[in-house]
């Protein structure tokens, strides 16, 4: 191969990884939203609950006090940034694409934001959103906490069978903890839920009273938040090594 060849051939390896570079900067910056909306969106609603005198005993309960345009713009934007994300194409040793998986997440989180549950204090199912004034109260309250499950549990699949499988050891560690950990608060919460709607008095009281659904549906998110935040920076460090790479080769 000539000289003139090989830097066009090189030159075409240079360019293949700026543009790699520049997809992989696209995902992080995605990958890093995702994150952080994650990790806000529980501490901002109690902050301003304590802040309002409306700490709730749910982060669904939020969205029936002052603190609902925040409540619902996160969830918004995470529900919109899991659709928009396309992530990388299915092989054939997987069952279903990170596309669908993340879109299957993102509507869950738009009905979440948008089907509010029933609230703590709305004993008389008075409705209080459009979707309550269209398909009733009780039926939105499940049709919520059904999309709060779908989203939970997509984001425990992703971690686990998507996140983990090509990372490095110490990365699946975190992969799989993060699934596990998404997984076992979201049984406590469907359990601290159940005791808090039919549970005896006291039962009811003390789930309330230390606001378990809340910590244990805060716990699930940053765990989610958590995977979004690793993944993100290990693409970097991928990208990174490609770039320096190509640097001493130049």
């Amino acid at each position: 191969m000539g000289t003139g060849a090989w830097g066009a051939g090189w030159g075409l390896v240079v360019d293949y990884v700026e543009a790699r570079e520049e997809i992989v900067d696209n995902f992080y910056r995605v990958r890093r939203a995702l994150g952080v909306l994650g990790l806000l969106l529980p501490v901002i609603l109690l902050i301003l609950g304590i802040a309002f005198d409306e700490a709730e005993p749910s982060i669904s309960d939020y969205y029936h006090t002052l603190s609902r345009d925040v409540f619902v713009g996160i969830l918004t934007a995470i529900g919109v940034f899991l659709i928009c994300y396309t992530g990388f194409r299915r092989d054939d040793t997987e069952r279903f694409s990170d596309d669908l998986v993340t879109t299957l997440a993102g509507v869950a989180a738009l009905a979440a934001a948008f089907i509010p549950n029933r609230g703590t204090l709305n004993t008389s199912l008075e409705p209080q959103a459009l979707t309550q004034h269209l398909f009733g109260v009780v039926l939105c309250d499940a049709a919520h906490h059904l999309a709060a499950l779908v989203f939970l549990l997509s984001m425990a699949y992703l971690c686990y069978f998507k996140f983990a499988r090509t990372a490095n050891p110490g990365r699946r560690a975190v992969y799989v903890a993060c699934a596990w950990l998404i997984l076992a608060a979201t049984v406590a919460t469907i359990v601290a839920a159940g005791l808090r709607k039919i549970g005896t008095p006291e039962q009811s009281a003390f789930v309330i009273e230390h606001q378990l659904v809340f910590w244990f549906e805060a716990v699930g998110v940053w765990a989610f938040s958590l995977s979004w935040l690793v993944k993100g920076r290990a693409d970097r460090a991928i990208i990174r090594t490609a770039r320096e790479a190509v640097a001493k080769e130049g």
